[in-house]
């Protein structure tokens, strides 16, 4: 009976052997699984923070085109999204009361050039027989007195006609300054009052308008990166007045399409910075929508982690928002793999 227990567990030796072989075998298949790829210890760096912002395409101001004088608006030459230059012509308004203004003045114009005519003719008579003893000279001293008030008439008139051409010189609509139509909603014939709006016209270079919440007011300073559009630019001016719970701020951004002033973009605004995990985007492999990193073991081993990431102002760049910590030590994937 001892000697058949001998020899099972003889047998048992000689089955736990292979195993115990392959055990071993595994461990250091494992251990060579760890690719041999460039390594990163991952570290906390400062990132910018980023809010998401309403922005439109602008420009520093808007020109109106307003009504001079009132009138019937007889003729309007541009229409929205028409190039003007500074001083062009684009309208004009006609005030009928002015041309009977300017006749009646006119009419009052010769009117007085007769009357000093004739106050001439006569200061000539009185003084030709002031020389001959018959009259005194306080009779000239009237006719003199009497011609300088009819000139002063003439003037007077003429002033006044020359008054009513000015004004009606004023119906000219003329454009404030260069740019791009962008309103022109009253049309031909319309009756216009002064000061009312016949066009507004683009004036300055074209900029990127922020509306932000005032919670952002003191973050957002000039010099502050902005996206939008699929471009980069900085803020230039933040408005100090608050209206309506929010703060505007200007942003020079060069090449920005300007084709459409007051179109809505996408837009985020640099309010800051914070630690993040930024790892070269080569790092970082796709499979079926979910980003995986390779992670280094203690043993030496490697295992793909499941990540989230996003994307990153730095250039080929991305941020790791999960999956990792910082201290672990990444695996760039074999060029091909």
């Amino acid at each position: 009976m001892r000697i058949k227990l001998n020899g099972i567990a003889a047998i048992g030796l000689l089955l736990a052997l292979p195993l115990a072989g392959c055990s071993s075998g595994e461990e250091t298949a494992a251990v060579q699984k760890a690719p041999a790829g460039p390594r990163l210890v991952l570290a906390s760096t400062d990132a910018a923070a980023w809010q998401d912002v309403a922005a439109e395409i602008a420009t520093v101001d808007q020109a109106q085109v307003l009504a001079r004088i009132p009138g019937i608006l007889t003729s309007l030459s541009v229409r929205e999204g028409d190039m003007v230059r500074k001083g062009q012509v684009i309208g004009r308004i006609v005030d009928s009361q002015l041309g009977y203004q300017s006749g009646a003045y006119g009419a009052q114009a010769a009117a007085a050039q007769a009357q000093a005519a004739q106050a001439a003719a006569e200061l000539e008579r009185v003084r030709f027989l002031h020389q001959n003893g018959v009259y005194a000279k306080a009779r000239l001293e009237q006719a003199q007195a009497a011609a300088s008030a009819a000139q002063a008439q003439v003037r007077a008139a003429r002033a006044q006609q020359a008054a009513v051409g000015a004004v009606a010189g004023q119906g000219e609509v003329v454009a404030p300054t260069d740019g791009r139509v962008l309103r022109a909603d009253v049309p031909a014939g319309s009756p216009v009052a002064p000061g009312m709006p016949i066009a507004v016209i683009t004036a300055g270079p074209t900029i990127v308008r922020l509306t932000m919440p005032e919670s952002l007011a003191d973050k957002v300073r000039p010099g502050a990166q902005v996206m939008a559009d699929g471009r980069s630019g900085r803020v230039v001016k933040v408005y100090p007045a608050i209206t309506a719970g929010q703060v505007i701020a200007d942003v020079d951004m060069p090449g920005i399409d300007n084709s459409t002033i007051g179109r809505r973009v996408a837009a985020k605004v640099e309010t800051g910075s914070r630690k993040a995990l930024l790892v070269p985007a080569s790092y970082v492999t796709s499979r079926y929508g979910i980003d995986y990193v390779t992670v280094l073991a203690k043993d030496g081993s490697a295992a793909q982690v499941p990540v989230q990431t996003a994307p990153s102002a730095e250039t080929g760049k991305v941020e790791l928002l999960s999956g990792v910590a910082a201290g672990d030590t990444l695996i760039a994937p074999a060029k091909g793999g």
